[in-house]
C-alpha cells in the first residue's frame, strides 16, 4: 500500500474520530473560527500585515456561491444605488447572484474572441469609463469560462486604473492552486491589488481544489480600514446570513482547518493540488498536439495558453451540436470545454471529433 493512501486513510480515519466525538452542536453565525483563519492566511498571505491587525472581516460561508450571495446582499442593503461589473463572459451564476440580489448589472469586456484571448484594451477602456468608485467583479485566478487570466503585468495596470478611479474589487476565487498547482501564484492578482492599498473583497471555495463539492465549504471576506470596521462589517454579514441559512454546516469546515491547519497534511495537500493541476494542463498539452498532427488548418494555441478547468475552444453552437449528437461528447453550446475530464484515454477521441466538426471553417 502507497505511502499517500495509507496518509489518506489516517486522515479519513482521524476526521471521523473527531466527527464522531462531536455533540452535533450549531456554528456560530459566522462558522468556524480555525477555517476562517486558515483560509485567511490562503488568500491574504501567511504573514498578512492584515490578519494581524484584525482588519479582515471574514465569515465561512456555503462555498464559492454563497460568498458571493452574501456579499451581493450586503452591497444592496449598504449601497442601494450601486451596480455590480460583471465581466463578458462569467460564470452564469454570478449574473443569477446579483440579479436576486437586486443590484443593477453592467458588463465590462473581457473576453477577445478573434485571439480567443484577453480583450485588454477593451477591459481597460470600460474600468476608465466606469463611474468612479464602481464595484467590479474579477475572477483571481482561472477565469470560467474562459481560461483566460490576465497576465501579472496586465493585473498591475488594472490595479492602478482602479486606484485612479477609487473602484472597489471583488474577488471571486473559486480555483486557487487549480490554475497553476501553487496556491501562492493564484492568489497573485489578490496581492498586487492588497500592496496598492486597495480595500477588498474575496470569495473562496473548496469545491474544486478540496473536492468538497457537497460540503459546501467557503469564506467571504472583507478588508476593513481598522480592527473596528472590521468588527462592524462582520457583525452585519453574519446579519444578514442569519435569515438566510442561519449557521453553516460543520463537517467541510473540519476538514479544511484540519488539513490547512497540520503542517504535514498541508504540505500533502500542496503536492496533490500540483498534481491535479499539472494532470490538467498535460491534458492541454496532448489535445493541441493531437489536433495539429490531425492536420487541422485552425490554430489551437489557445488551449494551451488559458489556464485552469476549462478551455474555451471557439466552436459554434452548431460545431457543438454535431459534437454531441454525432459523437456522444458533451460540453456547454458556448464551446467551453472541462478540461478535467479529458484524460489519456479519450483525448484522441476528443481531438478527431473537434477536428471533423471545425475542419470545413
Amino acid at each position: 500500500m502507497s505511502d499517500l493512501l495509507l496518509t489518506m486513510i489516517s486522515i479519513s480515519s482521524s476526521i471521523s474520530n473527531w466527527w464522531n466525538l462531536q455533540n452535533r452542536e450549531y456554528l456560530p453565525m459566522g462558522g468556524s473560527v480555525n477555517m476562517i483563519e486558515e483560509s485567511l492566511r490562503l488568500a491574504y498571505g501567511e504573514d498578512s500585515e492584515f490578519i494581524k491587525d484584525k482588519r479582515i472581516a471574514a465569515v465561512q460561508t456555503l462555498s464559492g456561491t454563497g460568498a458571493c450571495r452574501l456579499f451581493a446582499d450586503f452591497q444592496k442593503r449598504f449601497l442601494p444605488d450601486s451596480h455590480i461589473y460583471i465581466p463578458t463572459p462569467t460564470w452564469a451564476n454570478h449574473h443569477n447572484i446579483w440579479r436576486d440580489a437586486q443590484v443593477p448589472q453592467r458588463t465590462f469586456a473581457y473576453y477577445h474572441p478573434e485571439s480567443r484571448g484577453l480583450d485588454f484594451a477593451g477591459l481597460m477602456n470600460d474600468i476608465k469609463n466606469a463611474p468612479d468608485g464602481s464595484f467590479f467583479l474579477l475572477h483571481a485566478c482561472a477565469h470560467n469560462p474562459t481560461g483566460v487570466d490576465p497576465s501579472e503585468e496586465q493585473w498591475r495596470e488594472i490595479s492602478y486604473q482602479f486606484k485612479v478611479k477609487n473602484h472597489f474589487p471583488f474577488f471571486d476565487m473559486a480555483y486557487q492552486g487549480f490554475a497553476s498547482g501553487d496556491p501562492e501564484r493564484d492568489a497573485k492578482a489578490i496581492r498586487i491589488f492588497l500592496g496598492n492599498g486597495h480595500q477588498i473583497g474575496c470569495a473562496q471555495s473548496y469545491a474544486k481544489n478540496m473536492g468538497l463539492y457537497g460540503q459546501r465549504a467557503g469564506c467571504l471576506s472583507i478588508l476593513c480600514d481598522d480592527e473596528m470596521q472590521a468588527v462592524a462589517v462582520k457583525s452585519q454579514l453574519q446579519q444578514i446570513a442569519r435569515p438566510m441559512y442561519s449557521n453553516p454546516p460543520v463537517h467541510g469546515a473540519v476538514i479544511v482547518s484540519t488539513i490547512l491547519g497540520d503542517p504535514a497534511l498541508k504540505s500533502l495537500w500542496l503536492k496533490e493540488v500540483k498534481v491535479m493541476a499539472d494532470r490538467i494542463i498535460g491534458m492541454r498539452n496532448s489535445l493541441k498536439e493531437s489536433l495539429e498532427k490531425l492536420g487541422s488548418p485552425l490554430s489551437w494555441e489557445h488551449i494551451t495558453n488559458q489556464i485552469g478547468m476549462f478551455c474555451y475552444s471557439g466552436m459554434t453552437p452548431e460545431q457543438v451540436d454535431r459534437l454531441t449528437n454525432e459523437f456522444h461528447i458533451y460540453m456547454t453550446r458556448n464551446g467551453r470545454i472541462s478540461m478535467a475530464g479529458v484524460t489519456t484515454g479519450n483525448v484522441t477521441y476528443l481531438a478527431n471529433a473537434i477536428h471533423e466538426v471545425t475542419k470545413s471553417n
